[in-house]
């Protein structure tokens, strides 16, 4: 049976801007409602500690280590290419500053591609050691927002064992794309010119897609969907998905600000699902399932 808050009926029209600028509201507008609403503080203090801890671990295993190699790398450059230019005529000598500008490119681009790689295991490990949390913070804002839940399959051993399952499938899932999308990404990195640019553009979409499965799983996953269909459900929500997923990849590749940002994009995702998805693809099915369990009863 649903669960129901109030009085309150499931919206049928959707109060969320309209287009492309859709999605980069909702960090904003869930950080809005976590301060309006505090008996949602507790689900997201505790996954913040959480987040704290697996930071700081993942800081200082990954971060500082490879800033010294970036550090080292860039030098070691700077060298070759000095060495090289010395060999060459007076007049080429501006070629050095070149090397200035080349090393402090080089340097910005992959310090930025280092803190988005931190920021997306920071995200991986903390939605899943916060799943229990992050579970009840979606599903109590999905109750105030639509005043209403899906039914929920009655809790026995053989279904707390089908959710592992589905937990596991998901996470493999989620490899399996990035395994199949990334490793010819990484390829296109040979290509001279263009390859690296290719590569860059699509490594941040392919890193939105996984960051919008995981802040859009919650509501989702508690309508059983499958893998594929949630695939299909963030495609047909573009562009609004797309720069939603984009605003949060970019909240979790910023330092300190990445601990925080987890359970506020949890929060955003379920609100872009209460006011993007939910009332054109389920709101129709659940609320005749509820009215039908009303009369029943």
């Amino acid at each position: 049976m649903s669960k129901q808050l109030n009085s309150n009926p499931a919206r049928a029209a959707i109060t969320a801007p309209i287009g492309l600028l859709a999605g980069f509201t909702y960090p904003l507008r869930a950080f809005t409602l976590i301060l309006q609403t505090p008996k949602l503080w507790t689900y997201v203090l505790v996954p913040v500690v959480l987040n704290f801890i697996i930071g700081i671990g993942l800081y200082l295993s990954l971060l500082f280590p490879s800033l010294a190699g970036i550090d080292v790398l860039v030098a070691d450059l700077s060298v070759r290419f000095n060495a090289l230019i010395a060999s060459f005529p007076a007049w080429l000598s501006f070629l050095g500053l070149l090397t200035v500008a080349f090393g402090w490119l080089l340097r910005v681009l992959l310090v930025s591609g280092l803190l988005l790689i931190i920021g997306f295991l920071l995200v991986q490990f903390g939605v899943i050691l916060g799943s229990p949390w992050y579970g009840k913070l979606s599903e109590q804002l999905e109750l105030l927002r639509n005043g209403q839940l899906p039914a929920e399959a009655p809790m026995n051993l053989a279904n707390s064992f089908r959710d592992i399952q589905r937990a596991i499938a998901f996470e493999l899932r989620k490899l399996q794309i990035l395994l199949s999308v990334g490793i010819p990404l990484l390829l296109l990195n040979f290509i001279p010119g263009v390859g690296s640019i290719l590569s860059s553009l699509g490594g941040v979409a392919l890193g939105a897609t996984i960051v919008c499965l995981d802040f859009l799983d919650a509501p989702l996953e508690r309508r059983r969907r499958p893998f594929q269909e949630k695939l299909e459900i963030i495609w047909a929500s573009l562009p609004a998905s797309g720069s939603f997923g984009l605003v949060c990849l970019g909240l979790v590749s910023i330092p300190l600000l990445n601990l925080l940002a987890i359970p506020l994009c949890v929060t955003a995702g379920t609100l872009f699902f209460c006011d993007r998805i939910w009332p054109a693809r389920f709101a129709p099915e659940e609320t005749h399932s509820d009215r039908e369990t009303n009369i029943t009863n």
